[in-house]
């Protein structure tokens, strides 16, 4: 079985997929989160814009590495079981010796430009190696960048413009996205986009686009007219349960 599809099962239900499994009542000693590594130097901080795109790259990276994907991988087990509940990403800045020991830890890093994320393999919260959990959440933010228009072949990830989000948690909210565009996408598209290294282009649109772009009371009709699809937040951080964090566009 595709590796993300309990993912497309319990988010994509406006598909008629598969009941899912209920993660409603989890074992606090049994959450799993993928922390996401912002390298953040203090002398030469990166552009917010890169920076989120290559941790988007590196979150769907992980998933659909042949160690994750593979059923002998080993990476299989962690990986499937983090997917199974609840997809909780913790997003933590590191610089120096710090973002060079969180290297020898199993994940995947990306660079965007002079930006760069790694995404690790997905623990119980409760073994989160102490090479983590000595990052600090907080201090993530980044002034707002003017990237451009988004290049032509890539998926887009539409952020929010009516909610203000830290670096660090929009971080994990472009890593959500990319995991639903992978887990909805035809198998050829997929192989496609990995084979490329997942690129992708963060952007804000106005708040009259973003409208548009929302997927409303229609989500099928959304995904197979305009290929977008809805990043709803838990509300376990920054915002309200069930806010649209982020609206996925596949690369046209």
């Amino acid at each position: 079985m595709n590796v993300l599809q309990p993912l497309a099962d319990r988010y994509a239900w406006w598909l008629r997929r598969p009941a899912p499994q209920d993660t409603s009542d989890e074992d606090p000693a049994e959450v799993r989160a993928m922390p996401i590594v912002l390298r953040i130097e203090k002398a030469t901080p990166p552009a917010r814009t890169p920076l989120l795109e290559a941790a988007a790259a590196a979150a769907i990276a992980v998933c659909l590495d042949p160690r994750a994907a593979d059923p002998a991988g080993e990476w299989h087990g962690e990986v499937t079981a983090w997917i199974d509940g609840r997809i909780r990403k913790v997003s933590r800045r590191a610089r120096g010796a710090h973002w060079e020991a969180v290297q020898a830890l199993p994940g995947v890093t990306v660079r965007v430009g002079d930006a760069e994320a790694r995404a690790l393999l997905p623990w119980k919260v409760a073994e989160t190696p102490h090479e983590v959990r000595r990052l600090q959440i907080t201090g993530s933010e980044l002034p707002f960048d003017q990237p451009g228009a988004a290049p032509a072949g890539a998926p887009v990830l539409w952020i929010n413009p009516d909610v203000p989000m830290t670096a660090g948690k929009a971080a994990a909210q472009v890593g959500h996205a990319t995991m639903l565009l992978a887990a909805l996408l035809p198998a050829d598209e997929l192989a496609a986009w990995q084979a490329a290294g997942f690129p992708c282009a963060v952007r804000t649109p106005e708040p009259a686009d973003w409208k548009l772009l929302v997927p409303g009371d229609d989500p099928a009709g959304a995904w197979q007219s305009r290929g977008v699809v809805a990043v709803r937040d838990a509300g376990f951080t920054e915002v309200a349960p069930g806010t649209v964090t982020v609206v996925a566009q596949r690369a046209s």
